[in-house]
């Protein structure tokens, strides 16, 4: 069964029973990915760590020693 398959048949189950229809499949993706990015600089944080940047900053000393 596909997620649009699954989500007609969640539905058709919820106007059966009354209930409030359930989110349309991808309706929440970009939320979860702030929350999984907001979550990732936290841990950075509480790691002492640079919270941004850290991709360039060791790029830009990897290309600083090949030099």
């Amino acid at each position: 069964m596909s997620i649009t398959q699954q989500y007609l048949l969640d539905t058709y189950r919820a106007q059966q029973h009354g209930e409030p229809a359930p989110p349309a499949p991808g309706a929440h993706d970009w939320q979860v990915v702030r929350e999984w990015r907001d979550h990732r600089l936290f841990r950075a944080v509480l790691a002492e760590r640079p919270a941004r940047g850290r991709i360039r900053q060791a790029l830009g000393r990897r290309l600083h020693l090949t030099r």
